[in-house]
């Protein structure tokens, strides 16, 4: 797998995270939490999981982010008691009956588990599949450094707590959950034909999202929902918006 594991540790591991994540650390005994750290404007800059193993937290990112977080984190460190390191351990995962050590995505009960170890494990699973059929977003697909968490349905995949208090982005966060209704989002898309993540989607001629992720006659798409017809076109594929995921 493409991802990196990062250690956090020191007396003031926790703390710190709670004040820079989406997510409550404080539920790290429970198991593992999924989140993503924001600019102070509410932007997405990376999400991951968090697991704690001994004294340390880990942090499972994707690999081509893991060195501008660790880099991020060091910039906030300031006098806490933390350090910050990358980790020998590697990711896998599957579906089935879970290994020793492994833990559940908690995103969704459909993508299974994770688990961190020495080696890695065979995977030919089509996660794709999984992911446009639960609209589950990806990091550096569906999830950019244009991207709002909450148009990502973070919520509904267990990644963000809107009681736990102050983190980097929160403001901008909770005003658009509470303030404002949402004009832009992910949603399942049928798609009829072939189309490269990235196109552009139109209605009656005017642009009116893009296109991600595909799987067989499915696809995830960011859509301006004012735009949004019920039938779209996204190069020469037919579109047909089949509604916000809800479960």
């Amino acid at each position: 797998m493409d991802r990196t594991i990062l250690e956090i540790r020191g007396a003031d591991r926790a703390t710190f995270l709670q004040g820079l994540v989406t997510n409550d650390v404080r539920r790290l005994s429970e198991g593992p939490i999924y989140a993503a750290i924001l600019t102070p404007q509410g932007k997405y800059l990376a999400d991951f999981f968090l697991t704690e193993q001994g004294d340390a937290i880990l942090i499972d990112v994707k690999s081509d982010r893991a060195a501008a977080l660790a880099q991020r984190l060091n910039m906030y460190k300031l006098r806490a008691d933390v350090v910050i390191s990358e980790s020998a351990l590697i990711v896998s995962r599957g579906l089935g009956a879970p290994p020793e050590r492994a833990i559940n995505d908690p995103r969704h009960p459909a993508l299974g588990w994770r688990l961190y170890s020495e080696t890695a494990l065979p995977d030919d699973v089509d996660w794709n599949a999984i992911r446009v059929a639960h609209m589950i977003p990806e990091t550096g697909i569906e999830l950019t450094p244009d991207t709002y968490i909450l148009e990502a349905d973070f919520e509904r995949l267990n990644g963000a707590d809107f009681r736990k208090g102050c983190y980097v982005g929160q403001e901008v966060t909770a005003r658009m959950k509470h303030k404002t209704e949402l004009k832009k989002g992910l949603v399942t898309v049928a798609i009829d034909g072939q189309a490269a993540a990235g196109t552009a989607i139109t209605a009656d001629g005017k642009p009116a999202g893009t296109l991600f992720t595909q799987s067989g006659n499915q696809a995830i798409a960011y859509l301006r929902f004012n735009r949004a017809r019920a039938i779209m076109q996204a190069h020469d594929a037919r579109i047909t918006w089949v509604g916000k995921q809800s479960d």
